[in-house]
């Protein structure tokens, strides 16, 4: 399939082919009203639009469309899942365990971009994960949602995917939040990735998290590949105390394909400071 020949497709036909990528009639309504798509930049601003404009109903018809990890129910599931799939039989087993502890607190699956993560990385999201709100988590739920159905939109239409590095994997990033005045990490504090290719390019909210017990965020999602600077968005305020006269802090930098990227945030009460970690 090829983006120019969706863009020509009758409604019911186009429709069929975004059921590949999520379950949600009203996601599949809002992509189909901003046909014709020049790029996958267009595409993927609609997705990530009609993403964050589903209602309750319309989030939950999109998470039931998706199987457990672990139990991957088809090609593409299964494709996604592949980590998991070839881990030891301890970690798996670990990973249906707390799948269902998860789905039990939460009601609904739990989500989470697996392409490009390993098995041990799933499960400690999981493991951080279990601990949040419910009110969190679907929120979360939706971040996880809108990046893989990114990802699935460029597999549909690889002509419209990004020319540059198709063999090189897509930059990845984490951070570390330390309060400098305690000497300590800052956990729980949330975390917002936003990435643009080129200057003059408009953000686009990626994906978010939080830090961990140990200051620590670890499962941002990787930025599209095309992807030239990423924006980080700290909120501190009522999660570091030393930060009051910061509530938030906002860092810009450029990445690179293929490199991972690893940028600690610093916080005292009147500054705060950053660099390029490893």
């Amino acid at each position: 399939m090829t983006l120019s020949r969706f863009n020509a497709l009758p409604t019911s036909e186009a429709r069929s082919v975004l059921g590949e990528v999520c379950a949600a009639e009203a996601w599949a309504a809002a992509v189909l009203a901003g046909r014709p798509y020049e790029n996958a930049a267009a595409l993927h601003a609609a997705s990530d639009a009609a993403t964050a404009a589903l209602d309750g109903p319309g989030l939950d018809a999109a998470l039931a469309g998706h199987p457990p990890i672990g139990r991957p129910g088809d090609a593409a599931s299964a494709r996604e899942q592949s980590a998991v799939a070839g881990a030891p039989e301890a970690l798996r087993a670990r990973v249906r365990a707390l799948t269902l502890a998860y789905q039990e607190k939460f009601g609904h699956v739990f989500l989470i971009r697996a392409t490009g993560r390993s098995a041990a990385d799933i499960l400690a999201a999981l493991e951080e994960r279990l601990g949040a709100t419910p009110a969190a988590e679907r929120e979360r739920s939706r971040t996880e949602l809108a990046a893989i159905n990114r990802l699935r939109l460029d597999r549909l239409f690889p002509d419209a995917a990004s020319p540059a590095a198709p063999d090189v994997p897509p930059a990845t990033v984490s951070t570390h939040v330390l309060d400098t005045s305690a000497g300590r990490p800052a956990p729980g504090v949330p975390v917002a990735l936003a990435a643009r290719s080129g200057e003059k390019a408009p953000w686009t909210v990626v994906g978010a998290s939080a830090t961990d017990t140990d200051g620590r965020c670890r499962d941002l999602p990787a930025p599209p590949p095309d992807t030239t600077e990423v924006r980080l968005e700290f909120t501190t305020a009522g999660h570091v105390p030393a930060a009051s006269f910061f509530p938030e802090v906002s860092l810009v930098f450029r990445v690179t394909p293929g490199e991972h990227h690893h940028v600690p945030l610093l916080l005292s009460p009147y500054g705060y400071s950053a660099y390029r970690g490893s």
